[in-house]
């Protein structure tokens, strides 16, 4: 149901309305010919130049729902979270938020350095609007989950930067807000404590509290968002499903590093096909194979990799052959025994570099070189809150019984012999 700005909103609504937001270009020291620029442009009444930083960007977001923001840096993310919060305001648009707000923006948000980490509890559930009976009740919740009982009293200066994270979160997550908005601050914790953030996350969202997370690990996007709006230059690009739209943004990312491809030491890639069994489509567990034709202006020893990722140049496996090629045309075969991916679309990298006696130079850089689908088996959904970092997929044969020793029957009756 569409929420109205004009209207009653209920706690814990998001809406961004046509949203713009501008910044001043960065102050730079003149020279001569940057004081002629300027005069020039006072004299044609243009004044100092802007940066727009969100350009008419919409969306709405209902209570209870999580959504995420993705794009590359510089895209916008962060100066929406900033504007959605009020940190900063929107140069044109309207952009309101209803209910408590718990954010997270940067690993110091909300933390005053000068004060303990008690101290801080409290402050930030002042300015949250709880009482102190309300946050007494929650104080023991917010120390153990830090894991900082014992420098509850000391100076948060004194804090490494983990444990100024931990004690970010903690107080944002456990202080009841209507929407919680994390910034990419929880890629400085180890992983354990990320997890552990994840299934925070996941009780706080299930209790009905909003969510906007911006990150960019789209394993921890499609871990806890039910949808996802992608930024682009200040521009929504696309928005929905959280799938979906990772699955766009993934395709960019490949195009981006496709164009700014080359071929490189006189290698090139002329063709790659990907098929499976008798030439016919990829299907999870079966087997598949990978051609590929280059063409070379000199002949040697090299190193072939082959990788298969869902977009980014992070790849879920790869492969390495050490081989010779000559010179002229060639082509490289590939024999997947068993493709180690659920259904879905796919993107096949490649790199090669010269062999370490002919001085391990690259030949080709890490690269795309080609898409395919996979068909068959979905992939598992994990429990709530679980990043699920490659999808791999599995064989596997369960089988589930009892480890209880099984009781004979009591019987109702005992006979007596001397009866017979």
């Amino acid at each position: 149901m569409p929420i109205s700005l004009n209207g009653s909103m209920p706690d814990g609504a998001i809406v961004v309305d046509h949203v713009w937001k501008r910044f001043r270009s960065d102050r730079a020291k003149r020279r001569m010919h940057d004081h002629l620029a300027w005069l020039a442009r006072q004299v044609k009444g243009q004044g100092r130049g802007w940066r727009w930083a969100l350009k008419d960007v919409s969306f709405e977001v209902q209570p209870g729902e999580s959504i995420a923001l993705i794009g590359v840096n510089g895209s916008g993310k962060s100066t929406l979270l900033k504007v959605i919060s009020h940190v900063t305001y929107e140069t044109a648009g309207r952009s309101e938020a209803r209910g408590r707000i718990g954010a997270l923006l940067e690993v110091r948000s909300g933390i005053n350095p000068l004060l303990s980490g008690r101290e801080n509890i409290y402050l930030y559930g002042n300015i949250l609007g709880l009482s102190k009976r309300q946050i007494n009740e929650r104080f023991d919740s917010i120390v153990d989950f830090a894991e900082i009982a014992d420098a509850i009293d000391r100076q948060v200066k004194y804090f490494s930067t983990g444990m100024q994270l931990r004690l970010g979160f903690s107080i944002a997550a456990h202080l009841d807000p209507d929407i919680l908005l994390i910034d990419e601050a929880l890629a400085v914790g180890d992983a354990n404590f990320q997890q552990k953030c994840l299934q925070r996350i996941s009780e706080v969202v299930a209790e009905g509290t909003t969510l906007v997370f911006v990150s960019h690990d789209l394993a921890a996007v499609e871990a806890m968002c039910e949808r996802a709006v992608w930024l682009s230059d200040g521009v929504a690009r696309a928005q929905g499903p959280t799938r979906e739209v990772l699955s766009l943004y993934r395709s960019s990312l490949t195009e981006d590093v496709a164009l700014m491809s080359t071929s490189e030491a006189g290698m090139r890639i002329m063709k790659v096909e990907i098929t499976g069994e008798y030439g016919g489509p990829v299907y999870a567990g079966a087997q598949a194979e990978i051609r590929m034709a280059l063409q070379s202006s000199v002949k040697g020893r090299g190193r072939i990799f082959l990788g298969v990722s869902q977009g980014t140049a992070m790849p879920i496996f790869v492969l390495r052959q050490d081989t010779s090629f000559p010179e002229g045309d060639f082509e490289v075969r590939c024999a997947l025994r068993n493709v180690p991916l659920p259904r879905g679309r796919y993107y096949l990298w490649s790199a090669m570099r010269s062999a370490p006696t002919e001085g391990d130079a690259i030949r080709l850089s890490w690269r795309p070189v080609g898409t395919f689908d996979v068909l068959g088996v979905r992939s598992v959904k994990p429990p709530p809150g679980v990043m699920l970092l490659s999808p791999v997929h599995v064989d596997a044969e369960w089988d589930i019984e009892s480890t209880f020793p099984r009781r004979e029957p009591v019987p109702l009756w005992i006979e007596d012999p001397l009866l017979h």
